[in-house]
């Protein structure tokens, strides 16, 4: 999660100069306290945070008991992540629409907070993961295009969209709206409100009168975590302006330093609900302090991977891969792209290895080595074989080689090289039966360090 990589680092090297130590005294606090400050500063933390933040931490430290089986710094470690929870909101709250349906959502924020496509995103999940009815209309008669991409967006994820008009008024749009969704026995009415490039009293009131008529159980503010500070100043003006009842993070998956998502908690008091991780319709996460905390200091999040494995894997391909193994029968190509496949659906190798506790910097090396690309690379070449030659991958002679990579845009050397990627997976998958997958990180951590990726192919 690229947001938090900068801090994580930082935080990670500040913390380490603690670890180790036998005992914590006001010094060595003072001095772990001060690169900690920095860390938090560099990553765009809103000063007031910062200070209230670091007196916390300083006041439980001076006063703290370390408990049994942890040394100083690793109390001192606990203590840090548990004050950053807080900071982020301690738990997730989730949605409140516990009222008469249509529970109405009404979404607001700046023009290019990736307003819209969080609409289609929240809709999306509600209705897959909620099984909610939901219906969504735009209000943002200022830009046509916002109204036309909602509609695409809605037919993408299926849910049904209210078509509206630039001429008509914000008000009357939502308010047929909710009169359609009533009809239709929605059980959500997302409401996408316009947005402009700054804030101005013309948004405002536009906003607050939709709010007014409508009572929305959850009036969501949506905001750019790349756009550093001026977030929390943003997010200070809608929280004067409008009854806030949490906080949409977009584009998390950025290149930035995360300082908005531990401001605007403490800025306007609000619980930051979701995360926007991604730019597909299926990418946006229920925001859990803790789990966030862990993977800033690099502990990862082992409870957000067992949930995306839950939801995306496919059990019936692994079901059908697990009794092949117990028959005795190889793992083939046919086998790999599938697994390819799968790795892809949970974000790639370092999306992987980035929940899991102390893959941290594996995680780097495996992206610095663009295993993403090759993975693809891999898929393209067992997509241009034959069924037989999937199946038994030894009867690929010399002419069978020249055709694939000829069909595949690839060279002989890539071929090699996944077939050799193979001969090892195959060992592998062997010895675990498809179970141990300690042991298969193990394995890769030990590929990584001889400087190579995945089937020895050379880091980039």
């Amino acid at each position: 999660m690229a947001l938090f990589e900068n801090l994580g680092d930082r935080l990670g090297e500040s913390l380490r100069k603690v670890a180790g130590k036998s005992r914590l005294s006001e010094d060595n606090i003072r001095e772990a306290l001060r690169d900690v400050r920095m860390a938090l500063l560099e990553a765009d933390v809103a000063l007031s945070v910062v200070k209230e933040f670091i007196d916390r931490v300083r006041s439980r430290a001076l006063g703290m008991q370390v408990g049994r089986g942890l040394n100083p710094g690793q109390q001192f470690l606990k203590l840090v992540q548990e004050e950053l929870e807080h900071l982020m909101g301690d738990a997730n709250p989730g949605l409140d629409l516990a009222v008469r349906p249509p529970a109405v959502i009404l979404m607001a924020g700046l023009q290019g907070a990736g307003k819209t496509t969080s609409v289609a995103k929240l809709a999306r999940y509600l209705s897959e993961r909620e099984k909610k009815k939901v219906m969504v209309v735009s209000a943002d008669v200022y830009r046509p295009a916002a109204i036309q991409q909602l509609v695409l967006l809605a037919e993408e994820v299926g849910v049904t969209c209210l078509p509206s008009e630039a001429g008509e008024q914000p008000l009357a749009i939502a308010q047929r709206a909710l009169t359609e969704a009533r009809r239709g026995f929605a059980d959500v009415l997302i409401v996408d409100t316009a947005g402009r490039l700054h804030i101005d009293a013309e948004l405002m009131d536009e906003i607050r009168a939709l709010s007014e008529a409508l009572e929305p159980a959850e009036i969501l503010f949506v905001i750019d975590a790349m756009i550093g500070q001026d977030a929390v100043n943003t997010a200070r003006a809608f929280d004067e302006a409008l009854p806030l009842t949490g906080v949409i993070l977009t584009k998390v998956d950025g290149d930035a330093r995360g300082g908005a998502a531990l401001s605007v908690r403490q800025v306007t008091g609000k619980p930051i609900k979701f995360m926007g991780v991604g730019e597909k319709t299926d990418a946006l996460e229920p925001f859990h302090p803790e789990r966030i905390a862990s993977r800033i200091l690099g502990m990862g999040d082992v409870l957000s991977l067992i949930e995306e494995v839950e939801r995306k894997v496919d059990k019936g391909k692994a079901e059908k891969l697990a009794r092949k193994f117990e028959k005795g029968k190889r793992f083939d190509l046919e086998d790999l792209r599938d697994q390819l496949q799968q790795m892809q659906q949970l974000g790639g190798m370092t999306g992987l290895l980035d929940k899991l506790p102390g893959m941290g910097n594996m995680a780097k090396a495996v992206e610095q080595s663009n295993v993403t690309g090759q993975f693809k690379t891999m898929q393209v070449i067992i997509d241009s074989m034959t069924q037989a030659e999937r199946a038994d991958p030894e009867i690929l002679n010399g002419s069978r080689k020249r055709r694939i990579t000829q069909g595949s845009g690839t060279s002989i050397q890539d071929l090699n090289r996944l077939l050799k990627q193979h001969k090892q997976m195959a060992k592998t998958m062997k010895k675990m039966k498809g179970k141990n997958l300690g042991r298969m990180m193990q394995g890769m951590e030990g590929m990584m360090s001889q400087g190579s990726g995945p089937g020895g192919m050379p880091r980039q």
